[in-house]
């Protein structure tokens, strides 16, 4: 494994799929049977094939997105990269019409590399309470209980 040309892929993935659209290009960083950690509630198809459509339904929903990348680590088979992302909900997304409004949000992403030099797993850790709050969802939080109630 060679850890400075699997960040090199990692950020061609963000500048390709996410910051101009080409989702195609998931297929040159993802294994066909690539495992997706997500703490969504929501089932991402399968391969580079679901890669790509996540982002283009997120490129939908957020036509004017910009990416940066703010930090990239990696040793051995491993790749983390924390980004910023910003747009304006024009379209569509999660079952949400469209608000117009104006977002920015952060993420990290881990990616571990199999043998032929593609991802094989990807842990995703974005920051949705955030992104909801922006385009104006309720966010449901339990009130603490009153001081010296458990």
């Amino acid at each position: 494994m060679d850890p400075e040309a699997n960040k090199q892929l990692v950020r061609r993935f963000y500048e390709e799929v996410w910051a101009l659209g080409n989702v195609g290009f998931a297929s040159e960083v993802f294994a066909e049977d690539y495992v997706r950690h997500d703490l969504r509630p929501t089932q991402a198809a399968p391969g580079a094939a679901g890669q790509a459509r996540i982002a283009e339904q997120f490129r939908q929903a957020f036509p004017d997105l910009r990416w940066r990348v703010d930090l990239m680590l990696a040793e051995g088979d491993l790749v983390a990269a924390r980004w910023t992302a910003s747009g304006t909900n024009d379209g569509s997304w999660g079952g949400q019409a469209p608000t117009g409004r104006r977002v920015e949000f952060s993420a990290v992403n881990i990616f571990r590399f199999g043998e032929h030099g593609k991802v094989v797993e990807i842990w995703n850790h974005r920051d949705d309470l955030g992104l909801t709050d922006q385009l104006g969802g309720a966010a449901v939080f339990a009130a603490p209980p009153p001081s010296g109630e458990r």
